[in-house]
């Protein structure tokens, strides 16, 4: 259980985003500031996470007898019953001059704060959300409480900031590793986590629609905790007609937003069809990490060329995706099943990379000397600075003088060559392009190291740029991008 206090200036969102960890409306919601005036206590839940929500009044910067002082000593004291507080900002307004106040009374009372960016929805809100790492506390998650956008990102945080609970039935503490099944009706997927925890935990059978609830399971593999989430199969939303498939369907979703590798089902006999298709893009919109698993395949003869079949298609149909694992088995023998958990690993791995500045930028300058961006109005863009804001999925942020015109064949190329050159097969990248220069390299660029070693780069543009990296992290090292070219540069990078 994790204690949390919603806390912010007046207006920023707090009730509406205690709403929606509780799951019920229980605050006051208004567009007028002050509604909320006591503290209010709600039990919620977040993911897999049991939260116990603190509401509080919006601060404001007095110290008299006033009501607006004794709503501020409200929320001084949910501070500190708290484990941990959520600082919501609007980030469309940006940081004001009151968030900075209340951000320095936070760094006094010394409590773990998560910084987030409420009212993120579209573009409205990205200048608010760059704004916010002046103030100090990290990388700000941006949601939109309303809508409900940003919730995975804000589970992840809150479960890195929370306290260590112990863990009686496991030595560590570490938490398990989320996996949720998704596919079609009767792809198969009650019948594949049967065989992967190897008891018949799920009812299966021939007929379509048996499981209607997310089941999740808990399973040790080679001593780390994973837990499975069995779903209802996802049919085209026209067919969707009554109230109950509409939960089950909603609920799968769910599943999907909340899980970090999602492995995906497909019948072998019948695979990528439309709705498989459309499944994987959703989750790659989702920023999840993939694999696609064949099932049903003791069925297929010519397995070799039905594999590489497979997997061009997959390539075509999803180039957002190439190269996301492709694992062919059958779930009712258990013929290939010892590839699936070494892939699903492998995409973890892969969707929590972190990678040093230096690297980044020594691409960079591989990457723009190989492929210059386009002329605009006759005058060409200059990306100056590159640096990774968050992992799960790798996120980055480009620098660059009229970011605005720069095109999106242009980001699509950056976003292959950074999977390309970094070994991020198949791992949903997220590249953002922004104005001018990076206004806080130094608090990116002593964050950025990567959890796994890799050979440092044989060109000479892999001297350390600008950036500052841990020296006792190793990282993932940039390569020259694909095609022909020189891989060694004349010159070291730009600074």
């Amino acid at each position: 259980m994790v204690k949390i206090a919603i806390v912010g200036r007046p207006n920023v969102g707090k009730s509406t985003l205690f709403n929606r960890l509780a799951g019920r409306k229980l605050a006051l919601v208004d567009d007028r500031p002050g509604v909320t005036r006591d503290r209010r206590f709600a039990m919620g839940r977040l993911g897999d996470l049991d939260l116990e929500l603190i509401d509080t009044a919006g601060f404001e910067d007095v110290a008299d007898e006033s009501l607006e002082a004794r709503m501020r000593r409200q929320t001084e004291r949910a501070l500190d019953e708290a484990d941990l507080a959520l600082f919501v900002i609007d980030a469309r307004e940006g940081v004001t001059p009151l968030d900075k106040s209340f951000a320095t009374l936070l760094r006094r009372r010394g409590k773990p704060v998560i910084l987030v960016a409420n009212k993120a929805e579209g573009r409205a809100g990205d200048a608010g959300w760059a704004e916010a790492f002046g103030l100090g506390f990290g990388d700000p998650v941006a949601i939109s409480a309303e809508h409900g956008e940003g919730l995975s990102e804000l589970f992840d945080a809150i479960d890195a900031a929370r306290p260590a609970e112990p863990v009686p039935e496991t030595e560590g503490g570490e938490p398990p590793l989320r996996i949720a099944i998704v596919g079609r009706p009767n792809a198969g997927k009650s019948t594949l986590l049967n065989r992967l925890i190897g008891e018949d935990r799920l009812l299966t059978g021939p007929e379509a629609g048996i499981t209607r609830d997310a089941i999740s399971v808990d399973w040790d593999w080679n001593g780390r905790r994973v837990r499975l989430v069995d779903t209802a199969g996802l049919r085209r939303k026209a067919r969707v007609t009554e109230a109950l498939e509409k939960l089950s369907t909603a609920d799968a979703i769910r599943a999907i937003t909340f899980a970090e590798v999602v492995i995906l089902v497909m019948d072998a006999t019948h695979p990528f069809e439309t709705q498989d298709l459309q499944i994987a893009d959703l989750v790659e919109r989702e920023g999840r990490a993939l694999v696609f698993v064949l099932t049903k395949w003791d069925l297929i003869e010519d397995a070799a060329g039905r594999l590489k079949a497979c997997q061009e298609t997959a390539d075509r149909m999803l180039p957002q995706l190439r190269g996301a694992p492709l694992v062919a088995l059958s779930a009712e023998t258990g013929r290939g099943l010892e590839r699936l958990m070494p892939a699903v690993a492998k995409a973890h791995a892969d969707w929590s990379t972190k990678v040093k500045t230096s690297d980044l930028n020594a691409w960079l300058h591989l990457a723009i000397e190989r492929h210059p961006p386009p002329m605009v109005n006759g005058r060409r863009i200059k990306p100056k600075y590159v640096a990774q804001t968050k992992a799960r999925p790798p996120t980055f942020v480009l620098f660059a003088s009229r970011a605005a015109a720069m095109t999106d064949s242009y980001k699509r190329y950056l976003v292959n060559s950074i999977r390309q050159s970094f070994d991020l097969p198949g791992t949903p990248v997220r590249l953002a392009v922004r104005a001018g220069k990076n206004p806080y390299a130094d608090d990116l660029d002593g964050k950025r190291s990567s959890p796994r070693p890799r050979k440092a780069p044989k060109a000479e543009a892999a001297k350390p740029g600008p950036g500052r990296a841990r020296p006792s992290s190793p990282s993932r090292s940039a390569r020259a991008p694909a095609g022909r070219g020189p891989t060694r540069p004349k010159r070291g990078p730009r600074s």
